[in-house]
């Protein structure tokens, strides 16, 4: 019978540190060709908002599976996440379902993990400034993720609401900035962790040497970056495929004639594995474009599987 694992079950099976682990393994998995795994198929339900199915296949892993996601930004005045998502695991030698488990906390626990390998691979060495604009989910599990790919001596945020700004603040004891370019300049790792759909960070507040995340505007009608820093960059993407259709941040500065596609052919899993090279330069500005894989996603969801088997957790459910 599968087993079904509640976000408490989910949370209490996982740890960053092993996330991160699986994540660096899934990555350069993915990047050398081992990973069966197709573009996200996602449609618009309505106005920045809309569902999604990712499935992938890990043979050497033997994981199969899928998530279903579903992005709804008009959640946030309900109470409720923005981010919802289940994901089930398969046996990939019988087809049998053997989990369904909440994807929600599986996916922002893979993104920061995800970023802060950007940081390990990317970032300089002697980076000691963390920015981060942004206030929620996201931008809390990033405080918990970077610093364990580098020990930063400052780590500041802005977020437009000044309230939510405050209780992160108060809470992860990152310091408060009174803009989003107070914060930017002079940083060494800057993420981005908001829902803007229009650039959130100009070319010009991000220094030379600099390290940029970026984990949101997944579609191609949307941007978060200006296209100035698009193109300056180095830029490193999850997925060449899905980076050349799904984001707009790279299509449309390609559309623009301000940067070509071969520009966004570097995996971060190729520059894990060591088959291609990260940063060129101290000045060198990086920029990692994170979309999300599902074999992120699955890779994560069958640690967690494993673990609350091993420690009883979940409930056995009959279909």
């Amino acid at each position: 019978m599968p087993l079904w694992l509640s976000e408490a079950d989910v949370r209490a099976s996982l740890t960053m540190p092993a996330v991160m682990q699986a994540m660096e393994a899934a990555l350069a998995s993915f990047s050398a060709g081992r990973v069966v795994q197709p573009v996200r198929t996602a449609f618009e339900l309505r106005e920045r908002t809309f569902f999604a199915l990712m499935p992938a296949y890990d043979r050497e892993q033997a994981i199969l599976g899928a998530k279903l996601v579903s992005v709804v930004p008009g959640n946030a005045v309900r109470a409720l996440p923005t981010h919802l998502a289940a994901i089930s695991l398969f046996d990939p030698e019988t087809g049998e379902l053997i989990s369904v488990m909440d994807g929600r906390l599986i996916t922002e626990m893979r993104t920061a993990a995800a970023s802060a390998l950007s940081v390990k691979f990317l970032a300089r060495r002697n980076a000691s400034v963390l920015a981060i604009l942004g206030s929620g989910v996201q931008a809390r599990s990033h405080v918990e993720a970077l610093p364990l790919a580098m020990a930063f001596e400052d780590m500041r945020a802005w977020s437009p609401n000044a309230e939510h700004l405050a209780e992160f603040a108060e809470e992860s004891g990152v310091r408060a900035a009174c803009s989003a370019e107070e914060a930017v300049r002079d940083a060494d790792v800057v993420v981005l962790a908001t829902n803007s759909v229009t650039p959130a960070i100009k070319s010009d507040w991000v220094r030379p040497g600099a390290h940029v995340i970026a984990i949101g505007a997944c579609r191609p009608s949307q941007r978060e970056i200006e296209p100035e820093l698009v193109a300056r960059a180095r830029l490193v993407v999850d997925s060449r495929d899905a980076a050349l259709q799904e984001s707009g941040d790279v299509v449309q500065t390609i559309r623009e004639g301000r940067m070509t596609s071969e520009q966004a052919q570097l995996e971060l899993g190729e520059v894990i594995a060591g088959t291609k090279s990260g940063r060129q330069s101290e000045e060198e500005v990086t920029l990692f474009k994170s979309l999300g894989l599902a074999v992120e996603d699955l890779a994560t969801a069958a640690l967690a599987y494993r673990a609350a088997c091993a420690a009883g957790r979940g409930v056995r459910v009959e279909l």
